[in-house]
């Protein structure tokens, strides 16, 4: 598969090939224009928590270019010990205001937006960073920061628990009120969900959210359902998850498809409608024996729609924390939408690539390709 997503094809005008990325999408509660997801993507550029005028016109730019769906950057819960940044958006107090602003820019252009809520977990490292109440400790199953390691914090206790699913009803609850389309929760790389979910981090009992997988997805479980009694049964609930972790690219939660559906059918039947299935290479099978990857397999086995992700768009794969300078652009999308057409998945999320170029989907629905932008480091520094 690695071969199919080369730059051959820049400055092909035919996107025939392409038609079954641009056919509407309805299922999980919602209908789309098309499959191109905005993944999330974390800017640091939203001063006190707040996001401003420019985040609004960031997301705007990539509605008003035919994105079908919007997900932001991770924006925290109101739990005291979420964030690891005063410069990464809040999803409470005077946070909502502007993002309040930022669904109004996105509907104006015909847009669709989710927000995706956030908790850090451990991720929010005591030494170092600059974040809300630094006084306060990291909340964590085990008090593990990477596999291996060593407490360095007290688990969460249960009511610490119980307060950090109630924060995460109430930011899916002002979600629904500000007028959003949907919420994404962040499940995925080694963040708090995550955390619970990875035996390698969760090293507690079995009684109390630890154990086998069964007991592990506990935790999550009874967010999901606390979510979805608040927004009620309608409200669109996308689920982010991924075997990589920050914390181990290698590490993976299940082995076999059997140890997956362990995990993933428990939060389908809690009200999950859609899993965002991070890779780091979208076109990486997932287990020996299938051509599935991650996103097919997370379909088959809950039955319910799922959108891939990983490196689509560009030429060379990057890791997460060393992006090198610049990716090449990748316009070779006809294997991508050949699956997407058999139905091994339902959406496709774009990060970097979107990053770089807001103009990216549309360039590709008008068959521009040689037009698209490469990815480097400095689409970090701005909100173009």
């Amino acid at each position: 598969m690695e071969g199919t997503h080369g730059s051959s094809a820049v400055g092909q005008r035919d996107t025939g090939a392409l038609a079954p990325l641009f056919a509407p999408f309805e299922g999980g509660g919602l209908r789309l224009p098309n499959r191109f997801v905005m993944a999330p993507m974390t800017r640091w550029m939203s001063p006190g928590q707040i996001p401003g005028a420019d985040v609004a016109a960031y997301y705007r730019r990539r509605a008003e270019n035919g994105v079908g769906l919007i997900v932001t950057e991770g924006t925290t819960v109101d739990h005291p010990a979420s964030s690891y940044s005063v410069r990464v958006p809040a999803f409470h107090g005077p946070a909502l205001d502007g993002w309040r602003r930022v669904v109004d820019e996105v509907h104006e252009a015909g847009g669709k937006i989710a927000p995706q809520l956030w908790h850090v977990g451990i991720m929010r490292d005591p030494r170092q960073g600059d974040f809300p109440n630094p006084d306060l400790p990291s909340a964590s199953p085990s008090g593990i920061y990477k596999p291996g390691g060593k407490s360095v914090m007290p688990p969460l206790e249960q009511r610490g628990i119980r307060a950090i699913i109630d924060s995460f009803a109430r930011a899916a609850q002002a979600a629904a009120d500000i007028g959003f389309d949907a919420i994404e929760i962040h499940g995925a790389h080694g963040y708090l969900l995550d955390q619970f979910l990875w035996s390698a981090l969760n090293r507690r009992q079995a009684e109390d959210y630890g154990g086998d997988a069964e007991q592990r997805v506990r935790f999550a479980v009874e967010l999901v359902e606390a979510v979805r009694a608040e927004v009620g049964p309608d409200f669109p609930i996308i689920l982010r998850i991924s075997q990589w972790k920050q914390q181990d690219y290698d590490a993976r939660l299940a082995e076999t498809p059997e140890q997956l559906e362990r995990i993933f059918a428990p939060l389908a039947a809690a009200g999950i409608d859609i899993f965002h299935c991070s890779q780091r290479r979208y076109w990486d099978t997932e287990f020996e024996g299938s051509a599935m990857n991650f996103a097919g397999w997370i379909k088959q086995l809950t039955g319910k729609p799922t959108i891939t992700v990983g490196s689509v768009g560009l030429a060379g794969a990057m890791s997460v924390t060393d992006i090198g300078e610049q990716a090449g652009v990748s316009a070779d999308l006809a294997p991508l939408a050949e699956r997407v057409a058999n139905g091994e998945f339902d959406l496709v999320a774009v990060g970097r690539a979107l990053l770089a170029d807001p103009a990216w989907v549309r360039k590709v629905r008008e068959g521009r390709l040689a037009e698209l932008r490469a990815f480097d480091k400095a689409a970090l520094d701005t909100l173009i």
